[in-house]
Formats: C-alpha cells, sequence, structure tokens
C-alpha cells in the first residue's frame, strides 16, 4: 500500500485518510466513495537504514522548494513526504474494522431489512454533523435547510428510520470542555498536568497524542467526549429506551466530513460492554453518502423533503442552529466566554482573533486594565501541530487552552468532503461551505432547554456519575514503538 503525503499546500493533510499507529504513520488510499485498504507490505523503503539519509536529502531539496513543515520533532525538521506502510503499522483488526466503514456495510444492513427474517432486522438511525450539511447545501444548490431536508428525505426514501443532526450533541461536549476547563485552572498551581487543556473533539489529534506524543500531552487533553462519540450515547442509551428498542436493534451510521471519524468509532473504549454495542456502527463521509445517492440513480429533485427527527419527537422548531466559531464547533470562543464569566466575572461579547504563522494558527488574550487574564490558541493541520509540540517541549507554550484540529481550516475542509482534483482541497468549495455555514443561526448550548432535560431525563444530573462516565472518556499511550517501525522522534 503507498500513498503520496505530499501536497505542495498542505502536506500531511493532503492524505484522503490518515491513520497514526504506534509511532507511525500509514497513509491509507481512498476513492471518495470508500475507503480501501489494501494487503501491506511486508516492509517498505522507508523502513531501511537508508531512510533517514534519504528523507535528509528530500528534506534539503524540498526546503529549497518552500515546501517542508515548519514544525520539529524531536528537534529535527518535519518531513511531509514519507508513506510508511509496513505490517507495523495497523494492526489486521483494526484493518478489519476499518474496512466495515463503507457503503457495503450500510448496504448490507438496508438488503438485510428487506429479507423476512425479521430477527435480523436492524432500525437504522442516521446522524449528520453539522460541518456536513454545508457540503450537500452546496451540491444541491440549495440552502441549508432545504439541503438538509433532501438529505433526510434520501436516506429514508432507502430504507433509515431516523434522521438527526449532532448539534445538540456537540453542545454536552462543549459544556463538559467549559467546566472542565474552569476546574482545571482552579488546580492549576497543584497540579502540573492541568494546564494547558488541548480541546479533544479532533480524532485524527486523538490519534497522534496516543500514538506518538504520548504522556508529553495525554494528561493535558480534555476528557470530554467529541461529539460523534456523545451522539452515539444518546442513540444507543436514551432513544433506544425512549422507543423501547435494544441497542442491538439499531444500526447508527455518522455522516462526517472527516475520514479520521471512521477509526474512532472503531476505539476500544467506545465499545459499551454493558449494552453489548458500539456506540457508532458506521461512519460514512459526505463524499460516500453522495455517491450512494448517485448510485440509487436519484435525482435531488425527484426526493421529497423531510424534517429531521429529534430524539424528543415531539419538538416542533425544527429549524438547524449552529454554535459559534470558524467552521468547526467553536470550542475556544465557548470555553473563552464561560471562563471570562466564571473566573473574572467578565461578559465577552466579541472575540478578536490574532493571526500568528498563518491563518490556522491564531491566538486570543483575554485583558483587563492591560492585564493578560487569559491567553488561548486555535490551532490546526499537523504543521502547525508540529509547531505546538516543539514549543511544549522547549517549555515555551503561553497558553492555557488550545483548541486542536488536524485539518488545517478546520471541520469544514474534512478530507471526506473538501478534496478536490489531485488530492488538494477544493479552495473555491470551501469558500462556498464557509459561507452556507456560517448563515446559520447561533445558540448557545447553555441557553438551549432541551440539554438541561437531558441531563435530569437521561443523565440523572449534571455531575451524577453517569454522566461523568457517559460523557468522558480515558487516553491511552501506545508511543513505543513495535519491531520494524521507527520512533515517534521519525522525520515525517
Amino acid at each position: 500500500m503507498k500513498c503520496d503525503i505530499v501536497s505542495s499546500l498542505t502536506g500531511i493533510e493532503s492524505v484522503a485518510f490518515l491513520v497514526l499507529t504506534r509511532g507511525a504513520f500509514i497513509g491509507i488510499s481512498c476513492t471518495m466513495s470508500e475507503v480501501t485498504i489494501t494487503k501491506r507490505k511486508e516492509k517498505c523503503e522507508n523502513c531501511t537504514k537508508q531512510c533517514k539519509k534519504k528523507q535528509g536529502d528530500e528534506a534539503e531539496s524540498l526546503q529549497q522548494d518552500g515546501d517542508v513543515a515548519n514544525g520539529e520533532v524531536g528537534g529535527q525538521p518535519v518531513l511531509l513526504s514519507a508513506c510508511l506502510s509496513c505490517d507495523g503499522c495497523v494492526s489486521e483488526e483494526e484493518n478489519q474494522k476499518i474496512s466495515q466503514q463503507s457503503l457495503q456495510e450500510i448496504n448490507r444492513v438496508l438488503a438485510l431489512n428487506k429479507k423476512c427474517d425479521s430477527s435480523k432486522h436492524k432500525v437504522l438511525v442516521v446522524s449528520v454533523c453539522p460541518q456536513s450539511l454545508p457540503f450537500f447545501a452546496v451540491k444541491f444548490h440549495l440552502d441549508l435547510q432545504a439541503a438538509a431536508q433532501k438529505l433526510c428525505g434520501f436516506l429514508k426514501s432507502v430504507g433509515v428510520k431516523y434522521v438527526f443532526d449532532t448539534t445538540l450533541a456537540a453542545s454536552f461536549s462543549i459544556l463538559e470542555s467549559q467546566r472542565e476547563f474552569v476546574q482545571r485552572y482552579r488546580r492549576r498551581h497543584s497540579d502540573v498536568h492541568a494546564m494547558p487543556m488541548f480541546t479533544s473533539s479532533c480524532p485524527g489529534w486523538i490519534r497522534y497524542a496516543e500514538h506518538v506524543l504520548g504522556s508529553l500531552v495525554t494528561p493535558h487533553i480534555c476528557t470530554a467526549r467529541s461529539p460523534q462519540q456523545v451522539m452515539g450515547c444518546l442513540v444507543k442509551e436514551y432513544f433506544t429506551r425512549q422507543q423501547k428498542l435494544s441497542p442491538e436493534q439499531v444500526f447508527h451510521v455518522v455522516v462526517a466530513p472527516c475520514f479520521d471519524k471512521k477509526l474512532e468509532a472503531v476505539k476500544e473504549e467506545f465499545y459499551n460492554s454493558l449494552l453489548h454495542t458500539r456506540d457508532v456502527d458506521c461512519v460514512l463521509t459526505s463524499v460516500e453518502i453522495l455517491h450512494m445517492m448517485e448510485q440509487s440513480n436519484v435525482s435531488v429533485e425527484d426526493v421529497e423533503p423531510v424534517p429531521l427527527d429529534h430524539v424528543f419527537g415531539e419538538i416542533t422548531d425544527t429549524r438547524l442552529m449552529r454554535h459559534d466559531g470558524r467552521g468547526s464547533e467553536g470550542f475556544l470562543e465557548h470555553i473563552l466566554k464561560y471562563a471570562a464569566k466564571e473566573l473574572f466575572g467578565l461578559d465577552v461579547n466579541e472575540i478578536i482573533y490574532k493571526t500568528l504563522r498563518n491563518r490556522d494558527f491564531q491566538e486570543v488574550v483575554l485583558e483587563r486594565d492591560g492585564e493578560t487574564l487569559l491567553q488561548f490558541a486555535a490551532v490546526y493541520g499537523f504543521r502547525n501541530i508540529q509547531t505546538l509540540v516543539h514549543r511544549m517541549r522547549k517549555g515555551k507554550l503561553p497558553y492555557q487552552l488550545v483548541e486542536v484540529l488536524s485539518c488545517p481550516g478546520g471541520c469544514i475542509s474534512g478530507r471526506g468532503q473538501a478534496e478536490g482534483e489531485g488530492g488538494r482541497p477544493d479552495r473555491g468549495l470551501v469558500q462556498q461551505m464557509e459561507e452556507v455555514y456560517s448563515s446559520l443561526s447561533v445558540r448557545l448550548p447553555e441557553a438551549n432547554p432541551v440539554i438541561q432535560r437531558l441531563y435530569e431525563d437521561w443523565l440523572e444530573g449534571e455531575d451524577s456519575p453517569h454522566a461523568q462516565l457517559t460523557l468522558h472518556t480515558r487516553y491511552n499511550n501506545h508511543t513505543q514503538s513495535p519491531p520494524n517501525t521507527l520512533g515517534p522522534d521519525i522525520q515525517w
């Protein structure tokens, strides 16, 4: 298996699907309709003793072209030209699990539902990330609300029973992150790992932290689950109970803008041993859903629009809403406003970003009478992440919070919907999607009465053990390199 990780614009971000495991990268070549996992080579050219020399020669060549990453790992320049794809990168079990995250799997379930053996029938539930909806709005040439209803109509026409959007789940992630930040800030003098806090919503970043960076950063990552995994719990626990279904009867699909979400869904900690089911059974990217429509020979004009469902069912306000932020969930902005009020009694109405290295490395400062109270950063893309890690190693990281996303430009720029010709981002498409996304009205999570109702009905209160178990997770360190792989200070 071989893929080109080099892009003159975004380097490692140009890979369609990126897996980070055991201190090594593996690029998985993807068509836009499915993730194709081919048999790995027993050893690749990057695992030879000449590897570092070869990469060093590439570094000198690339530097002349201005195509070397800005960050460093272990004091060495970070190169973006190596594709590690030998047998030490990804386990066979992971390969098998990822291969099931495909259109073939959802088609298999739909086909089983058409057969007479009702014991094998599944209730299909699809949850759509709000960052995926702008993709369909642009492709359908509709406003976002109309596009969402067309998407819902199509999914239900092929056999899906319920279609949700994950904004509600993201609200839980934001609220839990806000509270955790304030708790960490208050114990910053007694806990060396309290600050800085890194956000936890991006699976590419989490995978990298667990498998490459290890204990350097994992204690600093917010323990709040990502919106995808909160949605999985909401569907498999609360919604199934409301519908008088067992979790095993439900097949839960998430539509996401990012391939990394597939790997997040199969993580061991997101298998519910009590319910004997995964929170999310399958993840499909926005483009895969579009290909599903094409395979079904369905025209958007022929699809009957259907409003999205709600976990309570009786909600009459079906308007789509979003959170603050630049095409993502806006964790930085929500946490800053909450912390300013809770810690300093300040109301923040407008947040001003200061661009540092580039538009994907920005800083926000909260000041009072010339004194800096809080200093946050938004760091997107692996080049900027490497710069962040390098500064942390040097003890020169001034931030209390960093919003970290592996995709340059944020979630809307995910490789599962923003990839253009040659594997590079379609900047025109991204700009259109950002404009569509920004047209949605903003609702603060704490202002949503549905959230408070769910805290009581589902989680037994905000501070209950059930809420802690359901809305939070833990992180593992897998930084010890197996045989035939290079260590975490590898040049890549």
